[in-house]
């Protein structure tokens, strides 16, 4: 699955199936839109049946940072892993991130 989201840092991360539940940590900050989250652990949630939209939220799930639309997509090669992708920014500015592949 691809989400057009919207860097470079090296997320760690771990998954949940359904919901494509996926628990990141970023060691630097990173933009959203419309918001930079500082480093800091993230859960990213694919919320509806037609997966065209993901939440991003703290770690514990308790605040809601952005729900963002998203553009679904399936990888033609699997991964074991979740992959992030970022933007490509100016220097100073934290990175982007522009895709998030869930495990396939």
């Amino acid at each position: 699955m691809f989400v057009a989201i919207f860097g470079f840092v090296m997320p760690r991360a771990f998954a949940d199936a359904w919901n494509q539940k996926t628990i990141v940590t970023f060691s630097g900050p990173v933009e959203i839109p419309g918001q930079v989250l500082p480093a800091g652990t993230y859960v990213f949630k694919v919320v509806d049946l037609d997966r065209h939209f993901v939440q991003i939220y703290d770690k514990y799930e308790r605040h809601l940072y952005a729900t963002v639309s998203s553009i679904p997509e399936v990888r033609s090669e699997a991964t074991e892993k979740t992959v992030i992708h970022f933007e490509e920014r100016a220097a100073g500015s934290p990175p982007a991130i522009k895709t998030w592949f869930y495990p396939s």
